[in-house]
């Protein structure tokens, strides 16, 4: 233990005393800027620096004057759920020019600037770069010129430069996820759901612009996420005769029952000539060759606007620490570094690096993100006649266990028709394994699940019975179907019900089949996986309310909020959704609290009643302390805060589990399923011997996660050890390490372990496979 406290790193090992921060928005805006902004300015101010508005981009850093200007705490108050840049963002001329940078440099130096968080995309970081190695030159002319002194010169010798990636297009090498694409993603399946339902009404096809001038990664993504019909981005011209490919895809698509179809088209889209390819050509093409009714719409910047999504309000936060945490640590050797995101984690990367990877792979697809999608793009995008499809002759079956959540359609549609191409036949379990023991098993076609993916809920149908009390009627069925593997889609119950079949293997050889589950679930409480289907949609309903509650109390003024979430015993949602909606309080069961932290937190709330900011947001998890409920909680605010706030109370219930599905959950539904389907098919070969399937070893019954950076398939079994059954969630929960950001940026003395941050990692290039 004492060996473990030493290697653990601290942030309040590092100071900011004496040290500015500087802060800009550059290039096109992005939603969830503004969460990146208010996160640097709050931790720099937390840590003991100074921290700068730098108004308008590089723009006001030439300018000077107003346009820098001190931050304080209050002042990045009720910016977290503003879209935009509050801070106002300009594309510059004069600062490409040695002039412009070196106005720019005695501005800075006028106020003692020596660290910049710049926040814009792949030219804005170059510039920031450029800027930083003519520093020492710049200091130098304006020694020369008289516009300050050697003193001046010194003590500002270095400056120090972390970039976060602002762009809605997803255009920069090393990041999984740059701040405001997945608002972005969110605006365009807004459009694409309501226009299936017009479409469907009159047998429309509509053809979508998104934008991307050099990136399809919008277009590709959105494509996945609502199920479009065809796709066409400027990575990937379309083999010659696409047109025609197209067309027939369209027309079996109707002749399947299909009312409508959907076609997503880059703004950037070429074919094999280089030749653009539009909306108009798009639908030109399928009303000469079809005759079927079609309409254009270009979503165009409704794509930029609105408030951003709790993703990009949790990614551009932690970001936003990350970069102070990266400035702090910064030396004159430091090289300016991109703070990023790979799998689940922040990473720091070489700036230049990255950059040069954008500049001579203009193809994204070198990107380890671009290249996951359109793998699954590919998988899912066409149908082939029955008799090209291969026969493997394997049945395998899914079903949805416990309780519903957004995502769990998603990803039956996507296992039925990735099990199809890979030649299995695909049987649908309705009602989880109380409707596997009645028999509620059929044959599922391509066809069936068509118009799935934004479905919310469960069409399948779940329930919470574990299968323990009636393994003989499910070998039974097993039997009677023929079932050679099973793919579970659910929670913590789903986590059981294999572990509970894979033990039954020693009396029941029909359980010795591959069986592979899927976290689905809103709480998120699932061992094995950092990330579970549906937890995003839940984030954003709950992050959705909070933004209407405060902005309630914007005209009553002095009013706290007390808010339920649900979760069971797991704080994920009330913890991350805290993050994202700008919370002063959150309680866990994970951290347990007494009599005395309530009466703590009250004076907090009561100092801060003094500032202009005279609202609170309180979440509670609904199991976090069984004396502590929400009401005494409630009463307690009421009673101490007599005279100087009032109180109210909201109770979300099931409203988190509800609704459409949000585009992050629908993708990554969609995603493992198929990954998933891909190693069935594997463990079914493996395991196929003398006529049958026989498949009882630990690595046969799998749960498939995302732990870090990397999606992984662990052995069940191999789980419990990791599991707290009693309170059903794992032991470690990842997402505990952001909780201290919630109270840091509440303005909480916390302490932060950043033993995983401060190191720069070489930017790994992903190689496409070879064109099918």
């Amino acid at each position: 233990m004492a060996k473990q406290q030493d290697t653990k790193k601290l942030f309040e090992d590092l100071s900011g005393a004496g040290k500015s921060i500087g802060v800009l928005t550059s290039g096109g805006d992005a939603q969830g800027m503004n969460a990146a902004v208010r996160a640097v300015v709050r931790m720099g101010i937390y840590v003991g620096a100074k921290v700068y508005f730098i108004h308008e981009g590089y723009q006001g850093m030439v300018d000077g004057g107003d346009n820098i200007e001190e931050a304080s705490w209050e002042s990045v108050s009720s910016m977290l759920q503003v879209g935009g840049t509050v801070i106002g963002s300009a594309r510059c001329k004069e600062f490409r020019s040695h002039e412009g940078r070196l106005k720019a440099a005695h501005q800075l130096v006028l106020r003692g600037i020596t660290n910049l968080c710049v926040i814009g995309g792949d030219g804005s970081l170059t510039g920031a770069n450029l800027f930083r190695e003519e520093w020492s030159g710049l200091l130098e002319e304006l020694v020369q010129q008289g516009l300050i002194d050697e003193e001046a010169a010194q003590n500002n010798s270095e400056l120090h430069i972390v970039g976060m990636v602002g762009s809605i297009d997803n255009d920069f090498c090393g990041t999984d996820m740059t701040i405001g694409t997945d608002s972005a993603l969110h605006r365009i399946i807004e459009v694409v759901d309501a226009i299936m339902t017009t479409a469907q009404s009159h047998q429309r096809t509509f053809v979508l612009e998104v934008m991307g001038r050099h990136c399809g990664y919008l277009a590709l993504v959105s494509a996945l996420a609502c199920g479009a019909d065809w796709v066409l981005i400027p990575e990937m011209p379309p083999e010659d005769g696409w047109e025609e490919h197209m067309c027939q895809k369209l027309s079996e698509s109707r002749s399947r029952g299909s009312r409508l179809n959907i076609i997503i088209v880059a703004e950037g889209a070429i074919d094999r000539q280089g030749k653009a390819i539009t909306v108009d050509n798009v639908k030109d093409l399928v009303v000469s060759c079809l005759g079927f009714d079609t309409r254009v719409t270009i979503l165009g910047h409704v794509q930029r606007g609105g408030t951003p999504s709790a993703f990009d309000r949790i990614l551009a936060s932690r970001m936003g620490v990350e970069a102070v945490l990266a400035l702090l640590e910064a030396s004159d050797s430091t090289p300016a570094c991109v703070v990023s995101l790979c799998g689940n984690q922040a990473v720091r990367l070489p700036l230049m690096e990255c950059v040069q990877m954008v500049s001579a792979y203009v193809s994204l697809i070198f990107c380890r993100s671009f290249e996951n999608n359109l793998n699954t793009y590919k998988l899912l995008s066409y149908h082939k006649a029955d008799s090209e499809l291969p026969n493997s002759s394997f049945n395998v079956a899914v079903l949805n266990v416990g309780a519903p959540a957004a995502g769990m359609n998603a990803a039956v549609r996507s296992a039925v028709r990735v099990g199809i191409k890979e030649g299995h036949k695909m049987f649908a379990v309705n009602d989880g394994f109380e409707g596997f023991y009645n028999g509620q098993i059929k044959e599922i076609t391509w066809g069936d699940v068509a118009g799935w993916t934004g479905q919310g809920g469960s069409i399948l149908g779940t329930k919470r019975t574990l299968p323990a009390k009636h393994l003989d009627k499910i070998a039974e069925q097993i039997r009677i179907h023929n079932i050679n593997a099973l793919l579970v889609i659910g929670g913590f119950e789903a986590f059981e019900c294999l572990l509970q079949l894979y033990e039954a293997r020693t009396s029941h050889e029909d359980f010795c089949i591959p069986m592979c589950m899927l976290p689905a679930t809103i709480s998120n409480n699932v061992p094995g996986t950092d990330l579970s289907i549906g937890a995003d949609t839940s984030l954003n309903a709950i992050v959705e309310t909070c933004d209407r509650i405060k902005q309630s109390a914007s005209g009553t003024k002095r009013r706290v909020f007390i808010i339920e979430t649900m979760g069971g015993y797991c704080g994920y949602l009330a913890s991350v959704g805290g993050l994202a909606a700008g919370a002063d309080t959150v309680y866990i069961y994970e951290e347990p609290f007494d009599i005395r932290d309530l009466q703590s937190n009250v004076e907090h709330l009561t100092e801060k009643m003094k500032t202009g900011i005279q609202r609170g947001l309180v979440l509670r998890n609904e199991n976090s302390n069984e004396n502590f409920t929400t009401d005494f909680i409630y009463q307690l605010y009421s009673e101490e805060g007599k005279g100087v706030f009032d109180c109210r109370k909201n109770v979300l219930g099931h409203m988190q589990q509800g609704g459409a599905p949000s585009p992050f959950d629908r993708n990554f539904g969609t995603k493992i399923a198929a990954k998933a389907i891909q190693w069935i098919s594997r463990k079914l070969k493996e395991s196929y011997k003398d006529g049958k399937v026989f498949a009882n070893t630990e690595d046969t019954a799998c749960l498939l996660g995302m732990r870090r950076r990397t999606m992984a398939f662990q052995p069940v079994v191999q789980l419990k050890d990791e599991t707290d059954f009693a309170h059903r969630i794992p032991k470690e929960q990842w997402w505990l390490k952001l909780h201290p950001l919630m109270k840091i940026l509440a303005k909480y003395k916390t302490s932060y372990d950043v033993s995983d941050s401060g190191q720069l990692e070489p930017v790994t290039r992903v190689r496409p496979k070879k064109a099918d």
